[in-house]
């Protein structure tokens, strides 16, 4: 292991890594984590126009139904109207893509190195509407200042 490449001792005697990964590993789930962090907001916000219309209308939103190309129907008659229900797929897909999104924040948090609050923080931003793009460019912004502060650790072999 290369000397430069190390930060203090750990308990035991032993030299830790600064990173879990090389630069190029860590900018890769940078991006990975960028790109799930949008998705799950944009996904997040449609699940709150979901559930404004599923709580203050009572009605789900259909697409392709005889009522037209998207229409809100009563949650009683959704399924004879035909069509797609697309509140469902909306919760279903925000679902999928949260627990992608939690993948994304752990593989980024691990080659970080970074606390275990700092991953639940990560964490909490697919579930606050509006709070995944805040957290997203603050964490984007954190990791590229470690990154540019330690360019020692550019190398991991």
């Amino acid at each position: 292991m290369n000397p430069e490449n190390q930060t203090a001792p750990a308990p035991g005697g032993t030299a830790r890594r600064r990173f879990g990964g090389t630069t190029a590993q860590i900018r890769s789930a940078l991006s990975f984590y960028k790109l799930l962090a949008y998705a799950t907001g944009v996904m997040l916000l449609l699940v709150v126009v979901e559930m404004i219309a599923a709580y203050g209308y009572g009605s789900h939103i259909v697409a392709g139904s005889a009522e037209g190309a998207l229409a809100l129907i009563g949650k009683d008659s959704a399924g004879a109207a035909g069509g797609i229900n697309l509140s469902r797929a909306v919760l279903i897909v925000h679902g999928w893509l949260y627990v992608v999104y939690l993948i994304a924040d752990f593989r980024l948090w691990q080659l970080m190195r970074w606390s275990f609050g700092r991953f639940v923080l990560i964490a909490l931003g697919g579930v606050v509407p509006f709070l995944s793009f805040v957290v997203e460019r603050r964490v984007h912004r954190q990791a590229e200042e470690e990154l540019a502060a330690h360019p020692e650790a550019e190398s991991r072999y």
